[in-house]
């Protein structure tokens, strides 16, 4: 970090996560959250006078990963591939999945006038990221990239 990316992948054979075994997945949001922890506690360790991002950081970052891949999950066929890289400014966060249509807010009310469950993720994504990239994929589907400013809002 600090200078240099770290980048921790994950495919869709294969949850990559330093000094665990690789299992298969990502299976759930967990994983990915468990992911990008971790990328968080090495650049720690990698330099432990700096933050690597306060604890506002760390839990914009596990939101937006978590919501990018729940997302991926119910309406992207499932997520292919998971990156998180962190720099000194930034987590950028990459979720690829299987689907080519596009992310969309839906504010809906029901008969009573309230907001049911569900619906939520892409507005929280788009509040806690300072840029947002969706790119179609050769092999189809897409890659969705939040990046998340370390820094307060």
């Amino acid at each position: 970090m600090y200078g240099e990316h770290r980048t921790h992948p994950i495919d869709i054979d294969t949850v990559t996560v330093p000094d665990r075994p690789q299992v298969r997945g990502p299976r759930s949001p967990a994983e990915v959250r468990e992911a990008v922890r971790h990328a968080f506690e090495g650049a720690r360790r990698s330099r432990p006078r700096d933050t690597a991002g306060g604890d506002e950081a760390v839990g914009d970052a596990l939101l937006v990963a978590s919501e990018l891949t729940t997302n991926a999950m119910l309406h992207g066929g499932g997520v292919t591939r998971f990156e998180v890289t962190l720099d000194d400014r930034d987590v950028r966060l990459s979720v690829s999945d299987r689907s080519q249509e596009l992310p969309r807010s839906v504010r809906r009310v029901d008969e009573q006038g309230f907001i049911p469950a569900g619906g939520h993720g892409w507005p929280i994504v788009c509040r806690l990221s300072r840029d947002i990239t969706i790119s179609e994929l050769d092999a189809g589907g897409k890659r969705i990239t939040a990046v998340v400013p370390l820094a307060p809002r």
